[in-house]
């Protein structure tokens, strides 16, 4: 009988969980993660100038930026290359394709130009007059609140 019992208590499933296979893909994740983080902040660099301006709410969707660097180089942050410049003729068919999707969705879509401060006003001009013809109502300029410095 006795040998009945150490023979059971033998055979009893061992309850510790092996932890090594989940620090290595916790560790892959990391890694994955540590080399796509930096790729995922895309954009232009573009110094927007500061002004006191009220703060406008904006959609749920995502809004349609045409940014103006300091060379006057126009990007669109929807298109599919967000930091390759557009010729003024790809931009005009690019958001006017895109305004056209919305209507049909019957979605109104939020227009900004985010232009550089050092760049020519009338690239920036230029960027609102091809927007009015490519059908935008609604255009908005893109800020950044002043700094506020202690006297």
């Amino acid at each position: 009988m006795t040998k009945s019992l150490r023979r059971q208590r033998k055979k009893r499933a061992l309850a510790d969980i092996n932890v090594v296979p989940y620090i290595d893909v916790m560790l892959v994740l990391l890694i994955i993660f540590m080399i796509t983080a930096p790729l995922l902040t895309q954009g232009v660099d573009v110094h927007i100038p500061e002004a006191q301006a009220k703060v406008i709410d904006t959609p749920d969707q995502k809004p349609m930026i045409i940014s103006v660097d300091e060379q006057g180089n126009y990007y669109l942050n929807i298109s599919s290359t967000p930091t390759v410049p557009m010729s003024p003729k790809q931009l005009a068919v690019r958001v006017a394709a895109q305004l056209q999707l919305d209507a049909m969705k019957h979605q109104a879509q939020t227009v900004y130009v985010k232009g550089d401060q050092h760049v020519d006003y009338g690239k920036v001009v230029a960027a609102m007059v091809m927007l009015q013809q490519a059908g935008v109502s609604n255009i908005g300029l893109v800020t950044e609140p002043p700094t506020t410095t202690t006297v």
